[in-house]
């Protein structure tokens, strides 16, 4: 596979404070990039890592909220921690970016995709620039920075692609039918995507949580009895250390979109979910 000259990124010129160039014992530290740092599940898994000792390249567009999670992470004994302030919705911006990221690493073992935002059905069902605006975020940018990556891990033989999908996205409700739809076409993606890279040793794990106490959830009904963020990123750090290719967390999602998934349509259209 031949990968474009704009999407090769240069290796650095090696400084004491960057992590090793060489290729990452299966069990050693690994050089993880995390794009959309700062939602909460990110927030979590990067705990983790830096507790481990792993080196952390950061993306996200709040600068103070990212050079806060960036402080916690070298304060928690990451083995390096870089960052970058990024509009990820800026498609065109994304090569050099995500050049520049794996180069401050000195390569990549774990890709790492948090970006996303719920946005407001109820103004999406009737202005279509909200629900261009969560389709974008959602499927759209994220398509962007998978195909740079994958084409940098498949020229490598190497790497995982772990990727924030949602359980809504396995069958449309009218409640949020437009982020729904958004993580529907993205799990669409990451499968096909899958089926194309794992061959040349590339994995690519698709992530579907269900609802997680999080600032971004913390206004939505019932958001008391949703899952613990730091219980869903164990979970989540574990599968991709195992290189699973799909999870739901917490697992009992897994079942309850079974249900959901085979009620006969006739039947589903007058439910309220």
């Amino acid at each position: 596979m031949s990968t474009p000259a704009n999407l090769e990124p240069t290796l650095p010129t090696r400084r004491t404070t960057e992590p090793s160039a060489k290729a990452t014992p299966a069990t050693g530290p690994k050089r993880i990039l995390v794009l959309g740092a700062t939602s909460g599940i990110a927030e979590a898994c990067i705990r983790l890592w830096a507790e481990r000792g792993d080196s952390l390249y950061l993306v996200a567009r709040n600068a103070d909220k990212l050079a806060a999670v960036a402080a916690d992470a070298r304060t928690r004994g990451a083995g390096y921690v870089n960052f970058a302030v990024a509009d990820l919705d800026k498609a065109a911006s994304h090569p050099e970016m995500l050049a520049h990221a794996i180069n401050s690493l000195a390569g990549l073992d774990i890709a790492y995709l948090a970006l996303g935002v719920l946005g407001e059905q109820p103004r999406a069902e009737r202005n279509f620039d909200e629900a261009a605006t969560i389709l974008h975020t959602n499927f759209v940018a994220p398509v962007s920075l998978l195909t740079w990556l994958s084409n940098y891990c498949a020229q490598r033989h190497s790497g995982t692609l772990a990727v924030l999908s949602s359980v809504a996205g396995d069958r449309g409700r009218k409640s949020n039918y437009i982020y729904g739809s958004s993580k529907a076409g993205l799990s669409a993606f990451l499968a096909g995507l899958r089926n194309r890279i794992d061959r040349e040793g590339v994995k690519v794990i698709t992530i579907k949580p269900g609802p997680v106490k999080t600032a971004m959830t913390q206004s939505m009904k019932g958001s008391e009895k949703f899952a613990d963020v730091d219980k869903v990123a164990a979970t989540i750090v574990k599968a991709i250390d195992k290189g699973q290719d799909e999870l739901y967390v917490p697992g009992i999602w897994r079942i309850i979109m079974g249900v959901i998934k085979i009620i006969p349509e006739r039947i589903f259209k007058k439910l309220n979910l």
